[in-house]
């Protein structure tokens, strides 16, 4: 009996969903005799997005390029869903795939729900139960939770967030997070860094800070704090080099370079392809960082790790004892910071802490069951469970 095909729509829009939907992508088309992709880049990060494509060789069968200069959240969403209506129209796709908590995630959620085709959420049920934080994220998610037929959960906990929510067990699995396994398939102890400034600030063989701040939350007044605390710590611990990806987010840089440019231990750079990020974070000391990716990446890789956020949907990792939270206040980073740079007890516990987040499999997880959603295969997928 012939096999129909069924299509399937992958959307992706920044690079961190992108990066954590690749293994997916190409887990899929390890599969082409089931199904049939489309997949769609809205291009909410342009710049940042496009070395992430060309790494993990995907080609986008649609780029919507929706992103304008400092458009508001009104204006991309109305643009992603105008634009995607009259994609998924043409190609009618039997699914949709969507990743996280992004403009994107949300808003093709969305598009999907209103043509009634079913919507696969991977990295579903995290939460802060502040839905000011992570502005817009955390509603984004919630809201792409009660559009979505199937959920797959990194954690356990997010299982159980999920369940208390009302969705049925029967569409919940806990796959562990895909970040996890590209992470795995990128990280090389002999790559060779294609960043010029990297190259030179790891040759120095000093400890090594990795820095990122983009949070919409942390613009202005916290973000100045944030540099303020890093000007300081850079002169109490001048044996140790900061090195400092910086958002292309115009407000972001503008604080950033008026405050940090020119001092000698903080390396401000651009944004970096994804394989010098990755092999980056695997040779540093420690993490300081407002990203929700890298609270999961870092102590894949046994990095402590210094949240700059007040509260996290990853919270796992912080009662394993890997990542902190630390806020915003100048005096608080400086302390948290100082203390993980001088105590060798601290930093040994923090790097030997459970990683609570994935095995390298989680793609596999999730190609699996929708396998079995659409009845092309009977074997039942068990899920991911932690190791203590």
């Amino acid at each position: 009996m012939e096999i129909t095909r069924k299509k399937i729509a992958v959307i992706f829009g920044t690079r961190p969903d992108t990066i954590k939907l690749a293994p997916v992508i190409q887990e899929l088309q390890k599969h082409g005799q089931f199904v049939s992709l489309c997949l769609i880049t809205t291009g909410q990060h342009r710049e940042m997005l496009d070395d992430v494509l060309s790494v993990f060789s995907i080609a986008p069968t649609y780029d919507l390029n929706v992103m304008g200069l400092r458009q508001s959240l009104t204006t991309l969403a109305h643009t992603i869903l105008e634009k995607l209506d009259y994609v998924l129209a043409m190609e009618q796709p039997d699914m949709v795939v969507v990743q996280g908590d992004t403009a994107t995630t949300f808003t093709s959620a969305l598009a999907a729900f209103h043509r009634k085709i079913p919507v696969v959420h991977v990295e579903a049920g995290l939460r802060t139960n502040d839905r000011m934080q992570p502005f817009p994220e955390e509603s984004y998610r919630r809201l792409t939770t009660h559009l979505s037929d199937l959920h797959f959960t990194p954690t356990p906990s997010a299982t159980k967030v999920l369940l208390g929510e009302g969705i049925p067990r029967s569409a919940i699995l806990c796959s562990g997070n895909t970040v996890i396994d590209a992470l795995l398939r990128t990280v090389d102890p002999a790559y060779e860094f294609a960043s010029e400034p990297l190259r030179t600030v790891t040759a120095k063989k000093r400890r090594l800070v990795v820095v990122t701040a983009h949070r919409r939350e942390n613009v202005g007044e916290p973000m100045l704090r944030i540099c303020s605390a890093l000007k300081q710590l850079s002169i109490m611990h001048p044996e140790v080099d900061f090195v400092f990806p910086v958002h292309l987010n115009p407000a972001i840089r503008e604080t950033v370079f008026d405050m940090l440019k020119g001092t000698p231990n903080i390396a401000l750079m651009e944004p970096l392809i994804y394989p010098d990020f990755i092999n980056l974070i695997a040779r540093s000391y420690a993490v300081i960082t407002d990203s929700g990716g890298l609270q999961e990446e870092a102590p894949s890789l046994a990095k402590p790790v210094l949240v700059l956020r007040d509260v996290t949907e990853r919270p796992e990792a912080v009662k394993y004892g890997a990542v902190k939270l630390i806020g915003t206040e100048t005096k608080n980073i400086i302390a948290e910071a100082h203390r993980l740079l001088s105590s060798p007890k601290l930093y040994k516990s923090m790097a030997a802490a459970v990683n609570p987040y994935g095995d390298g499999h989680a793609s596999e997880r999730i190609v699996g069951t929708i396998l079995r959603y659409f009845k092309f295969s009977r074997q039942r997928v068990t899920s991911f469970v932690p190791k203590r």
